[in-house]
C-alpha cells in the first residue's frame, strides 16, 4: 500500500461523528431549503455557504469538546449546571423541532420515491420508510450502518458536477456572489435566510455531536465518566477537530453547489419549487434522464442518515433530562424508555404527513423552526464550554467564546425577523 493510500485510509478512519453529523445536516429539509433558495433567489443567497461554515464549525467543535471533556451528553451537562426549568424548556423545544423535521424528511423521502414509482400510495411509502428507519435504529448498531450510509451521502456530490456541467456559466460572477452578502429586507428573503441558517446550524446536531463523542469512547471501552475523562489525549482532540471541520466543510460545499445548481438551472424558469420533481431538475445537466433516480437516492440516503440523528438526539435529550438509561450502544431491552422516546418521535413525525401539509413547505418551515430554537440551546453551549470547572483543559479559547456569542446574536436577530415575517 502506498503512502498516499495509507494516509487516505487513516483519514477515512478518523471521520466519525463529525462527518456523519455534517452529512446528516444536508438532510431532505436542508436539500429542499437550499434548492428553494437557488430557485427563488438565484445566486443572491450563495454567500451564506461561506458565511455559515466557520459559525457551524465552531459550534460543533464546542459540542464535541463538551462530550469529550465531561464524558456526558449535552442534556446531562445542562441538567447539572442549569436550573431544571431551563433544562425542560430546551428539551421540549428540541423534541418539538426534531419531530416536525422527522415528519418533513419522511414526507420528502416518500415524495421523491414516487418519482420512480408513481403508482404506489404516498401513505404506504411514508409508513415503509418510518418502519425501515426504526428497524435499523433498534436492531442494528448505528455505527455499523452509518459506515455504509456515509458512502451513500456522497451521491450529493452530483450537485457539484451538475453545477459544473452547466454551459455558459460565468464562474467569476458565481464566486463574487459567494463572497458578497446580499440581504433584501422582505418577508420572503428574511424567512429564507432563517431557514438556511436554521437547517445549517441545527439544534439536533448539537445534541447528537456531543452524544456520539461519548458513544465513541464507550465503544473503545471507556465505560465510566472517570475513564472517559482520563482517556483524553492531544491526538484525540486533534482527530476530533479534523473530523468536525471536514464534516462541516463537506456539508457547506454541498450546500453551496445545491444553491448554485438550482440557481443556474431553475431560477428564471418557474422561480419556485413546489415538488420533488421540480427540485430534481437541478441534476439534469449532469445525469440527464437519470435525474429522478439520483435525486431519490440522495434524498433517501440522507434521510436514512438524518432521521436516526433527529430521533436519537431527541431520545438522548429526554433520557438525560429524566435520568433514564440511554444510548444507541445499548440493546433495546437495556434502555427501553430511550427507545420508546425514539420510536414515538418517528411515529408522531410520520403522522404529520397525514395532515395534508405541503411537503416542500413543511421542509422549509421545519428549517425555520430550527432557526428559532437554536439561539436558546446555543447560549447554553457557550456558557458550558467557556466554564473551566466544566471543561478543564478543553475550555474555550477567548476567540472561540467570542465567535460562539456572535453566533447566538446572529441567530437571535434572524429568528426575530423570521417570527415577524409571519405577521
Amino acid at each position: 500500500m502506498s503512502i498516499f493510500s495509507k494516509k487516505a485510509s487513516r483519514f477515512w478512519q478518523i471521520l466519525g461523528p463529525g462527518f456523519t453529523t455534517g452529512a446528516a445536516d444536508d438532510d431532505p429539509s436542508g436539500i429542499a431549503t437550499y434548492s428553494q433558495a437557488g430557485a427563488r433567489f438565484g445566486l443572491s443567497m450563495l454567500w451564506l455557504a461561506a458565511f455559515s461554515l466557520p459559525l457551524m464549525g465552531v459550534v460543533q467543535e464546542m459540542c464535541a469538546r463538551i462530550g469529550i471533556a465531561t464524558g456526558r451528553g449535552l442534556a446531562a451537562n445542562i441538567k447539572t449546571h442549569f436550573p431544571r426549568p431551563i433544562l425542560y424548556l430546551l428539551t421540549i423545544l428540541l423534541v418539538g423541532a426534531n419531530t416536525l423535521n422527522i415528519g418533513a424528511d419522511l414526507g420528502a423521502m416518500a415524495q421523491s420515491t414516487l418519482l420512480l414509482f408513481p403508482h404506489i400510495r404516498f401513505s404506504f411509502v411514508v409508513l415503509g420508510f418510518a418502519v425501515l428507519s426504526l428497524g435499523l435504529q433498534i436492531f442494528l448498531s448505528y455505527s455499523v450502518y452509518a459506515r455504509y450510509l456515509k458512502w451513500l451521502a456522497l451521491i450529493l456530490l452530483a450537485y457539484v458536477f451538475s453545477a459544473l456541467w452547466v454551459k455558459g456559466v460565468h464562474w467569476g460572477d458565481v464566486l463574487l456572489h459567494a463572497i458578497t452578502p446580499q440581504i433584501v429586507f422582505s418577508k420572503e428573503s428574511l424567512l429564507m435566510i432563517c431557514a438556511i441558517l436554521g437547517t445549517t446550524i441545527s439544534p439536533y446536531l448539537f445534541f447528537w455531536q456531543t452524544a456520539q463523542e461519548v458513544e465513541e469512547e464507550i465503544a473503545k471501552g471507556q465505560t465510566s465518566i472517570k475513564k472517559r475523562k482520563a482517556a483524553i489525549t492531544p491526538l484525540a482532540i486533534r482527530d476530533m477537530r479534523i473530523d468536525v471541520w471536514f464534516g462541516m466543510l463537506f456539508s457547506n460545499v454541498i450546500m453551496f453547489f445545491i444553491i448554485a445548481a438550482t440557481a443556474l438551472t431553475i431560477f428564471g424558469m418557474s422561480g419556485n419549487i413546489t415538488s420533488a420533481a421540480d427540485a430534481a431538475l437541478a441534476l439534469k445537466p449532469f445525469v440527464g434522464d437519470l435525474a429522478y433516480l439520483v435525486f431519490t437516492l440522495g434524498i433517501v440516503g440522507t434521510g436514512l442518515l438524518a432521521i436516526p440523528v433527529l430521533a436519537g438526539s431527541a431520545a438522548y435529550a429526554m433520557s438525560e433530562s429524566l435520568g433514564l438509561k440511554e444510548g444507541l450502544n445499548k440493546k433495546w431491552y437495556q434502555a427501553v424508555p430511550f427507545y420508546v422516546i425514539l420510536i414515538l418521535s418517528v411515529l408522531i413525525g410520520m403522522c404529520i404527513n397525514f395532515l395534508q401539509i405541503d411537503t416542500i413547505k413543511a421542509l422549509i418551515y421545519s428549517a425555520v423552526l430550527n432557526g428559532v430554537v437554536a439561539p436558546f440551546i446555543l447560549a447554553a453551549i457557550v456558557i458550558l464550554s467557556q466554564n473551566k470547572k466544566v471543561m478543564g483543559r478543553e475550555v474555550n479559547s477567548k476567540l472561540t467564546t467570542i465567535v460562539g456569542w456572535g453566533v447566538v446574536a446572529i441567530m437571535v436577530v434572524v429568528s426575530i425577523f423570521a417570527i415577524f415575517s409571519f405577521f
